[in-house]
């Protein structure tokens, strides 16, 4: 190990963040545990004085009355997608309330916890309970992949049908295809960090940035700070979902997405030549790098490139430079199931080309979630 490389990974470790332990099975926006201490836990009563119904968490704000002194303290929940889901809304709690809060706290000393538990003490009812979303039961064996008159698969809703998007992703990290064992939460965040040399082929460089990523659970992300977009692959690892728009006319698709900032991009099908580069131009969204592409039999494939390294290209922190460049399969192998391949070429980050895949699933018939990244939270 080099002196440099020694020294980056003991400024990590004096940072305070040596430990490292995986959050609760939470399905939150952020990682809770870049923000709360999973080892000091802590039990509150008090009276609800203000329900923050916003993403990316919902806050309920309570006085807790200890020792003649009244303290006033944040509870971080859920998003309002992940609460809604489970049957809850803004009038579950109001204010005047007496309830019990049993959960994380703040890792900076703030009166902030997270709500692992809130229970209503008049009637002794739990809300705010949270479980963790589950693929549809769609029937079996599934229906063969939809298709238009020419014979091309069709990536949105069969025809004649409306509504639909994929989600629940196989993976919601980078590995490289063939890797065995390496096992990473909803967020990116790995099971055990000594398996971070089998993730990817890193620079040195980027392995030690991946590793203090982790090790800070994540916190420097700037898709939860500043609402960045994610790109490439990130965008096929987070909840809430994708929708394709073929518009066949002008030979292209729109892609959007339900999570982080409602973002979408264009894939290029007219045979244009690839331009993309890092500054942008008028046809190249700044952050999503120019994506062309063409069918080749089934499968879709998106060449994309004119990425800057101003946000993660994937959940769990994985580096990249302006020299990204990534070429993106999708194949739709039946009605239910999408096959999702990247390859990764940055030699500015990698020591050579390699690939990851997984699959996702179509939720038949509904809309994308509404989700905004609104930045200026507690």
């Amino acid at each position: 190990m080099t002196v440099k490389r020694k020294n980056f990974i003991l400024g990590v470790l004096g940072m305070g963040v040596a430990v490292f332990c995986l959050a609760a099975p939470v399905f939150a926006h952020h990682v809770p545990a870049a923000k709360f201490d999973p080892g000091r836990r802590s039990t509150l009563r008090g009276t609800v004085s203000k329900i923050d119904w916003l993403n990316p968490h919902v806050h309920v704000f309570i006085e807790v009355r200890d020792r003649n002194q009244t303290t006033n303290w944040a509870v971080e929940l859920e998003s309002t997608v992940n609460l809604r889901r489970n049957g809850w809304n803004a009038q579950t709690l109001r204010p005047g309330d007496a309830i019990t809060v049993v959960g994380t706290v703040a890792r900076n000393g703030s009166r902030q916890i997270w709500g692992d538990s809130v229970t209503v003490d008049g009637t002794g009812r739990r809300v705010f309970t949270v479980a963790a979303p589950q693929p549809p039961a769609n029937p079996q064996p599934a229906p063969a992949t939809p298709r238009w008159p020419d014979g091309q698969p069709r990536l949105g809703p069969p025809a004649g049908q409306g509504g639909g998007y994929w989600e629940f992703p196989t993976a919601t990290t980078l590995i490289e295809d063939g890797v065995q064992g390496v096992r990473a939460d909803q967020y990116g965040l790995l099971a055990n960090l000594n398996d971070i040399d089998k993730v990817a082929p890193f620079q040195p460089w980027a392995r030690d940035l991946y590793e203090f990523r982790q090790r800070n659970f994540l916190r420097d992300d700037p898709m939860f700070t500043d609402c960045k977009p994610q790109i490439g692959p990130r965008i096929f690892q987070r909840p809430y979902g994708v929708r394709f728009l073929e518009e066949r006319a002008q030979r292209r698709i729109r892609m959007f997405w339900g999570d982080g900032n409602q973002g979408w991009r264009a894939y290029f099908l007219d045979g244009r030549e690839q331009t993309g580069r890092p500054e942008g131009n008028a046809e190249d969204p700044l952050y999503y790098g120019h994506g062309v592409g063409q069918w080749e039999g089934d499968t879709l494939v998106i060449d994309s490139k004119g990425f800057h390294d101003r946000t993660w290209f994937s959940n769990g922190g994985l580096p990249h430079t302006p020299q990204l460049h990534l070429i993106e399969r999708f194949t739709r192998t039946d009605l239910n199931t999408l096959r999702y391949e990247v390859t990764i070429d940055d030699p500015g980050a990698y020591t050579r080309t390699w690939k990851s895949s997984w699959t996702m699933r179509w939720i038949a018939g509904a809309e994308l979630p509404t989700y905004y990244c609104q930045d200026n939270r507690p």
